[in-house]
């Protein structure tokens, strides 16, 4: 490190996660609104990089929590992204303006929704950003949050309000038909071409599972994309916003599909039909929970259990 150039010893601490290095800098002369060769803030670099010690430090010692690195980039929008949900709280306590506009359009909000970052969406709302700003495609939130599978991020636009239902739920439909993994392949063969080897992986998160597929060149991973498989839990939540009473067996097969009680497509499913709480719910419920198939017993006695 160059101690006698303060804001190279802050890039530096700032890369390493070293924070008691970040505070020598800052004692020694660096400014915490230093910007590197790229224009590139120590702030913002914090912020992506998911360091929220760092990030308290400079702001602090006075960085502007809205100050664009390199004039385009909100550290806010940065954190958001990535789904760094303490430095998008820091950000916020600290005055960073939730609904700040950044380079082509993107709000916080539009970078969480979609990559499906379902506690940043919540930090966010109740920060104060707006439900039903379009995003940079004119699309309303929840249509977007509906499309990504998240259902995290739509029950949070949900609860603040957000507009569109009609509109989000046509989606959620649409996807139900759909194969999320052929999807993914599909549109990363638009992109860069057939002729490709992918890998597949799914991870569980926010009550479902992620799909992520990854091009391979040369074995190695090249370009990828991930997708979301909460569509009918998202459906079963909008129907239920809406007034919809979907028919039973249709909410029972959506739950049956995943096969998991864990799943938010199951839950949400038990949930409404319990709420519903009518004489055919029960009579149904009460009849697939003396059935033969065990996943339908399972889901009978959740909607039995869940009735008030």
């Amino acid at each position: 490190m160059n101690v006698r150039d303060p804001a190279a010893g802050l890039f530096t601490a700032v890369y390493e996660s070293d924070e008691d290095a970040v505070v020598r800098q800052l004692r020694a002369g660096a400014s915490p609104e230093s910007v590197d060769e790229d224009g590139q803030t120590a702030l913002y670099l914090a912020a992506v990089n998911d360091e929220p010690g760092v990030v308290r430090l400079l702001l602090a010692a006075g960085a502007a929590p809205d100050r664009l690195s390199e004039g385009t980039d909100s550290p806010l929008c940065g954190a958001a992204c990535g789904g760094h949900t303490e430095v998008v709280r820091t950000l916020l306590v600290s005055g960073a303006q939730p609904d700040l506009v950044e380079a082509f359009g993107f709000t916080a909000l539009t970078w969480a929704v979609q990559r499906g970052h379902a506690p940043v969406v919540a930090d966010l709302l109740a920060a104060g950003a707006d439900p039903d700003r379009p995003t940079p495609a004119g699309e309303p939130p929840l249509v977007a949050a509906a499309r990504r599978g998240s259902p995290g991020c739509v029950r949070a636009l949900l609860a603040h309000g957000a507009q569109a239902r009609s509109e989000a739920l046509t989606e959620a439909r649409r996807w139900l038909s759909l194969d999320v993994e052929a999807e993914l392949r599909a549109g990363l063969e638009r992109a860069y071409g057939p002729g490709h080897e992918y890998v597949t992986r799914r991870v569980p998160e926010d009550g479902g599972v992620t799909v992520e597929v990854d091009l391979l060149r040369d074995g190695r991973p090249a370009a990828g994309n991930d997708q979301q498989t909460g569509h009918a839990a998202i459906a079963t939540l909008l129907e239920t916003s809406l007034g919809i009473a979907t028919p039973a067996p249709e909410l029972a097969d959506r739950a049956l599909r995943c096969g998991d009680r864990r799943n938010a497509d199951w839950t949400e499913a038990a949930a409404a039909l319990a709420l519903r709480g009518d004489d055919e719910t029960v009579r149904l419920a009460t009849l697939w929970r003396g059935g033969m198939d065990p996943l339908r017993r399972a889901f009978g006695a959740d909607v039995l259990a869940l009735l008030p």
